[in-house]
């Protein structure tokens, strides 16, 4: 069986309950860095029509896939879903805006143009909006719709973002299933560099099928080679979501999320080597039993000083804590190759 049947396979079985098509799937505020500056954010996930690479079988970590609307919105739909959540933000005199779906905001299947168009003019009409990112896979940006959305936001800062995942073509074919290739992204950075779009490249910390250290080895190495591309690396450490491959084999005891000992380490690394690249990680889940975690007594504390740094870029805000968990760790990164991919569990 190949890697995406297994995910069609699992993908088909989940029964999703239909929703309103005027809501967005989630919506949060938050803080980020804008221009090195501490800023607040929005962030929404839009209820599109659906990831159309993840219809076709999909990514092996991604449950956001079953975040899509039952029938497609209209564009009433997709400006009201924007109102609502931007409720959320009504107080803040200036904030920089997040968009995501459960796939590709450049995706016209996913997010006709004329919805597309409709939310940037919006944000682009709100004076306090003083940057708009949007999430999209590489292989539907082109010169066409990045001057499109130019043209309407006008002056304000525009951002792609990009789940790379991996610099590893191999890894994120065999362990992710995600589609493209690494320059399929830097032939989108390109398009977007040309014309003052700056890139965010988000990566994986700990796909399917990979060992702590091998984890580990390629963020770094992932790191090292989006740099030249990515105004912005987010790296984001795999949790268990419901309806995914990844779910399967944890619920066989076959995967385990990563420690955050391994992020902490990659994070003084990486910021050695790239001391004018933001990076950046927030822990989703960090500390249960389907998040990324260490032991019950540290994550809260180690995950805290992940979110710090995030915002100050200074690597002594990194946790330093010294509990019995990390000894464990140590001894994982040792082994854990020779285990035969059985992941070492506490």
């Amino acid at each position: 069986m190949s890697l995406n049947k297994a995910v069609l396979d699992i993908r088909q079985r989940i029964k999703v309950k239909p929703s309103p098509t005027n809501e967005p799937a989630a919506s949060w505020t938050g803080t980020d860095l804008v221009n090195g500056v501490e800023t607040k954010t929005l962030t929404v996930i839009f209820k599109s029509a659906g990831c159309r690479w993840g219809k076709a079988g999909g990514c092996t970590m991604c449950g956001y896939v079953y975040d899509c609307a039952s029938e497609p919105p209209s564009l009433e739909d997709y400006i009201a879903q924007l109102a609502k959540a931007m409720r959320k933000a009504e107080k803040f005199p200036e904030l920089m805006v997040k968009i995501f779906t459960s796939g590709s905001f450049l995706d016209e299947q996913e997010v006709f143009p004329e919805a597309r168009d409709a939310i940037l003019k919006n944000l682009a009409d709100d004076p306090r909006v003083i940057k708009v990112l949007v999430e999209t896979r590489p292989n539907f940006v082109t010169e066409e719709n990045v001057q499109a959305c130019l043209s309407i936001l006008k002056d304000k800062p525009f951002e792609l973002a990009f789940g790379l995942e991996t610099s590893s073509d191999k890894i994120r074919k065999d362990s992710i299933n995600k589609g493209f290739t690494f320059q399929d992204f830097v032939r989108a950075a390109e398009i977007a560099k040309k014309y003052g779009v700056t890139i965010k490249a988000y990566l994986m910390l700990k796909p399917l099928f990979l060992s702590e250290k091998q984890a580990m080895e390629d963020i770094i190495h992932s790191i090292d080679d989006a740099a030249p591309y990515a105004d912005t690396v987010s790296i984001n450490l795999c949790n268990v979501q419901k309806g995914t491959l990844v779910e399967a084999l944890w619920e066989k005891g076959q995967y385990r999320p990563p420690w955050l000992w391994s992020i902490v380490e990659i994070l003084k690394k990486a910021k050695a080597a790239h001391p004018d690249l933001p990076l950046m990680s927030d822990p989703v889940g960090a500390g249960s039993k389907r998040g990324p975690r260490n032991c019950k007594i540290c994550s809260p504390e180690v995950a805290d000083s992940l979110r710090t740094f995030s915002l100050t870029q200074n690597p002594a805000d990194l946790s330093t804590t010294d509990c019995e968990c990390k000894e464990l760790w140590k001894k994982v990164l040792e082994i854990e190759d020779f285990t035969y991919g059985a992941p070492i569990l506490d």
